[in-house]
């Protein structure tokens, strides 16, 4: 393993991107920075750009509007790159699949890494999953 990808994976910044459905995902991936979860101790921090970012949080199901965007924002963020589909719409669409508009869940339109269920998922469940992503990527 390089030591680019050492580093990346001890400090790593999420970029969030929510792509529809119903913003219960992106209030429990807010708490993750409030005093009670403090995810920033352990050196993962919330970036506001794509740019900067190591790994993409995703929410919401993915709706026709939003294909083109989240593609976009992928392509944004420098390699290794990693995604993290966060609740049950980003898996597979959630109680929204037969809409219209919805194509389905993240890995439709880019490659997932990480898939953490739930209806909102728990923060505890969302620190989880980038926990074992990271520790999946030392070995």
């Amino acid at each position: 393993m390089g030591i680019v990808l050492k580093s990346r994976v001890g400090s790593p910044w999420l970029a969030h991107i929510g792509s529809g459905g119903c913003n219960g995902c992106d209030i429990e991936i807010l708490s993750l920075l409030t005093p009670r979860y403090d995810i920033e101790r352990f050196g993962i921090i919330l970036h506001g750009t794509p740019r900067h970012s190591d790994v993409l949080i995703v929410s919401g199901p993915v709706t026709l509007p939003m294909k083109g965007v989240l593609r976009r924002v992928w392509e944004q963020i420098p390699d290794p790159k990693f995604v993290i589909a966060c609740g049950s719409c980003a898996l597979d669409g959630g109680v929204y699949k037969d809409c219209p508009q919805i194509l389905g869940g993240v890995d439709k339109e880019i490659p997932v890494n990480a898939y953490v269920p739930g209806c909102p998922p728990r923060p505890e469940a969302i620190a989880f999953g980038a926990y074992k992503l990271l520790t999946s990527l030392l070995g």
